[in-house]
């Protein structure tokens, strides 16, 4: 386990969000698009791929498979944050500002996966 210590911290980060989604599944649930169905199943599944992936990153042999996999569950989380956009009840009460910045945010944290391979 030679990575650097921001490979960590992105771990920490992706395990910590992972976990979230099990104390606090109602607030996301509330920020899940209306076209996408079992919200709660979802919400509990997308938690565990934030944390399986987040663990991934600190093993050499699932490190590269768990970027590819933080890549694309990032690209399909960008449809929550454009459903979150269209409307007032949709934004869950979040200023419009933060969440136009939240689209190139997503962006940077691919790229910063994709730095590692």
């Amino acid at each position: 386990m030679n990575n650097p210590w921001h490979l960590y911290l992105m771990a920490a980060m992706y395990v910590f969000a992972g976990l979230m989604h099990f104390a606090k599944p109602n607030m996301y649930m509330r920020i899940m698009p209306r076209y996408l169905p079992n919200h709660k199943g979802l919400v509990y599944l997308s938690g565990i791929a934030e944390i399986a992936l987040g663990i991934g990153l600190c093993f050499t042999a699932t490190k590269t498979i768990s970027i590819y996999g933080i890549i694309a569950m990032l690209a399909v989380f960008l449809l929550v944050h454009f459903y979150m956009l269209s409307g007032k009840k949709a934004s869950a009460g979040i200023p419009r500002w933060i969440l136009v910045l939240r689209i190139p945010l997503q962006f940077a944290l691919m790229y910063w996966a994709y730095y590692y391979l």
